[in-house]
């Protein structure tokens, strides 16, 4: 595994620590807002339909204008998403949060995975990506478990600031990712 893709591996289980460590507690915070189970659906349903609609186009514009950065503008701006979570008095604000969050979403899934087929070896490509899965997957756990304490300590607004700070931190390390597909 050569080094940039170590650096992509470990900015990109940052990016999962980050958004891991709230996502456990959306639940409540729909509830907080006096959203109940049938909007929680519906918030997470727009977040997955718009992620599944354009997951298409920016593995297509990833092609022109680089993976690195869609992979930027999706750390960065859903660092900036977080932000704003605590300012929500609304399920309407919700919901357009949520369809912002999809695009961010659907840019980071789709360019990681075409940058990481660009970054490996043809003939090790599996191995490869595996190994890279097992990081960001370990994170994404270790996320939940911190979370899970963090909660304890501190507020949902706190921890989606906190959460914020993270992101904005794998972004800058995505940023010493030299290989520019």
């Amino acid at each position: 595994m050569s080094n940039m893709m170590r650096l992509m591996m470990v900015s990109q289980s940052v990016m999962t620590f980050g958004s891991g460590i709230v996502f456990p507690f959306y639940l409540i915070f729909v509830k907080e807002i006096g959203g109940d189970f049938t909007q929680y659906g519906i918030a997470y349903g727009l977040f997955t339909i718009c992620s599944a609609y354009l997951n298409w186009w920016f593995g297509k514009s990833s092609d022109r204008y680089g993976r690195k950065l869609f992979l930027l503008l999706s750390a960065w701006g859903t660092a900036v998403l977080f932000l704003i979570f605590p300012l929500v008095t609304s399920i309407w604000q919700v919901y357009a949060l949520q369809i912002a969050m999809g695009a961010f979403g659907a840019m980071q899934r789709t360019c990681e995975k075409a940058f990481l087929a660009d970054m490996t070896e043809e003939g090790r490509r599996g191995e490869q990506i595996g190994r890279y899965h097992v990081s960001v997957s370990l994170f994404s756990g270790a996320a939940v478990i911190a979370g899970g304490f963090l909660i304890d300590l501190f507020t949902l607004d706190l921890m989606f600031y906190l959460g914020s700070v993270i992101l904005f931190i794998s972004g800058l390390m995505l940023l010493r990712v030299k290989r520019s597909i």
